[in-house]
């Protein structure tokens, strides 16, 4: 990439509460690496979506933004375009700024891919995804992709769902992976876990957390307990956070 010497270029990462975030510790050691002068990233932890309008007036040299829990769907509105996969999934994490305005991609669908791909097997052909936020939606997308049935799992039992109650053993031995798209169990409250009836999950499962602080939650604790494969978000962040990056840069 081309430097030009004083120039600056500012990319940050939206949420509330983001203090924790991988995203900045992450970009700050890549410059550094890169030897790129003038880079530099920070978090805008907002306490409402309407804030968001501040940082793209207020902050000067503004290159892109990664967005996170809970603005993923809340920011849409702000933006002047949206990718494919953006659209499809109706939450975006990604946003690039140019003279073409605000442009909002979704990266979590590409890291979940590529993180889960590997760990697939034949009976591997159901899916629960907890929760049914931002997170989820790029969760579903890509299930859509591999051919993965689905249903959603949240207190309300929303988007025709189960409601954690319902979660039975036939339930659980039929849908033998579970992906956890909710913060519960997220450091420092990290005895907390989904509700779940642990005691049905078998060596079958493939449980994915996309916590990765702490690396292994409850929840992928307790399936580790019953000899399931285990998966943290960790590897997925990478994967969205280097896809960020290729669009930050083309």
């Amino acid at each position: 990439m081309e430097k030009i010497e004083g120039k600056q270029y500012k990319f940050g990462l939206v949420g509330r509460n983001i203090s924790y975030s991988f995203s900045r510790g992450y970009f700050a050691k890549k410059f550094e690496k890169l030897g790129l002068k003038g880079y530099s990233y920070e978090n805008f932890d907002l306490s409402k979506i309407e804030e968001f309008k501040d940082v793209i007036t207020k902050v000067d040299d503004l290159k892109g933004l990664n967005v996170t829990i809970p603005y993923k769907q809340d920011v849409i509105p702000y933006l002047d375009k949206l990718s494919d996969a953006a659209k499809k999934i109706g939450a975006v994490n990604t946003i690039k700024i140019s003279e073409k305005g605000l442009i909002g991609h979704n990266t979590d669908a590409y890291g979940f891919q590529k993180s889960i791909e590997p760990y697939l097997k034949k009976h591997h052909n159901k899916a629960l995804i907890l929760g049914t936020g931002g997170a989820s939606k790029a969760i579903a997308y890509v299930l859509d992709n591999l051919n993965i049935a689905y249903a959603f799992v949240s207190r309300t039992g929303k988007n025709n769902g189960y409601t954690y109650e319902e979660l039975s053993k036939k339930v659980l031995q039929d849908h033998l992976v579970i992906i956890n798209c909710t913060p519960i169990g997220t450091f420092p409250d990290i005895e907390a876990k989904p509700n779940l009836p642990y005691q049905h999950i078998v060596e079958n499962h493939l449980l994915f957390d996309l916590i990765y602080n702490p690396e292994k939650t409850a929840f992928l604790k307790k399936g580790e307990e019953k000899g399931a494969t285990i998966l943290n978000g960790a590897k997925m962040l990478e994967l969205q956070a280097e896809q960020a990056w290729k669009i930050w840069n083309t």
